[in-house]
């Protein structure tokens, strides 16, 4: 029962954030100057063509009809029509998105926690003696530089001048592609779990029951890999979840930095056209996404970690 209760109240957490943000986006496209008709059909537009557009977008309602209207398409689904592709629904165009998207942040979110799991375990490590704080040092670097300070640059050496990996954005680029666009996207990830992971090993490396492993005879790496990797879990996958945002932010930004279909380009290009239902769409589910993904990261943490149940 308390099971259930806890998995209810995460639902209703996660049903009224995006309940907030959906709300903050219907109020947000609505007080941004212009006319939504003019920039869709254009300065030249006649009266009649702005005005079917205002009506087909329910525009010329009352506010309170059209937040009504808008939250009950949120509940079924049904924000309308593109506006710039008309009989195509804007959920539809969010949904051919998505699968881009959510494959470029899985495998980022994949590489980033083995890299920086990766990074932490040889930094903390005896193999480097001394030398060993070159790692925090470039994990701290790392964690610290924009996507766009070192995206454009390894991807002209990498794939432009040296040409050992494809264009993220070629369309036949497939599974390479998508592996260096998220390789790219998992640095800075990487580089927080690095920091994160060696700290928690770091603080481990007192604990009484470690000691007890190797007073029995245990190696270093048994210790490591059977005792202490699995005690540190639980800030791991903390770190992952509060780096999603970012991540996501940051596949928006590859995405139209490399042109890839997406979640990103979708949204910049809805923007652009004034499309209301695909641009409301859009946002929201983006939103939606990041709060559940937040929630599986609370509740996988709440499951490896006994201590932070309530």
């Amino acid at each position: 029962m308390r099971r259930f209760a806890r998995v209810a109240g995460r639902v209703g957490e996660a049903a009224l954030v995006v309940l907030a943000l959906a709300t903050l986006v219907f109020l947000a496209l609505r007080i941004l100057p212009g006319d939504p008709a003019a920039l869709v059909l254009g300065d030249q537009a006649s009266e009649a063509e702005r005005a079917a557009i205002n009506a087909k977008l329910h525009l010329d309602e009352p506010m309170w009809m059209q937040y009504a209207r808008f939250i009950g398409g949120l509940a079924t689904l049904d924000l309308g029509e593109s506006v710039r592709r008309p009989g195509v629904s804007a959920v539809a165009r969010v949904l051919d998105a998505v699968g881009p998207t959510a494959s470029l942040a899985a495998v980022a979110v994949l590489l980033g926690a083995v890299l920086g799991v990766g990074a932490a375990v040889l930094g903390a490590g005896p193999w480097l003696g001394s030398r060993r704080g070159w790692i925090d040092r470039a994990a701290t670097a790392m964690a610290a530089t924009p996507l766009l300070a070192f995206a454009p640059v390894l991807t002209f050496a990498l794939a432009a001048r040296l040409r050992v990996v494809p264009l993220p954005g070629d369309p036949e680029a497939g599974a390479a592609g998508l592996l260096f666009a998220s390789g790219l996207l998992s640095l800075p990830l990487a580089a927080h779990v690095a920091r994160v992971s060696r700290a928690a090993l770091d603080d481990l490396g007192r604990a009484q029951f470690l000691a007890v492993a190797r007073a029995k005879g245990a190696s270093y790496s048994r210790v490591l890999w059977i005792h202490a990797l699995p005690a540190a879990i639980g800030p791991i996958v903390t770190v992952l979840g509060t780096q999603l945002g970012a991540l996501l932010g940051g596949a928006v930004v590859l995405e139209r930095l490399f042109e890839r279909r997406g979640l990103g380009t979708l949204i910049l290009e809805a923007y652009a056209s004034r499309d209301l239902p695909v641009l409301e769409a859009a946002v929201v589910f983006s939103g939606a996404l990041f709060v559940g993904a937040q929630q599986l990261a609370a509740a996988a943490h709440a499951a490896v970690d006994p201590r932070v149940r309530s």
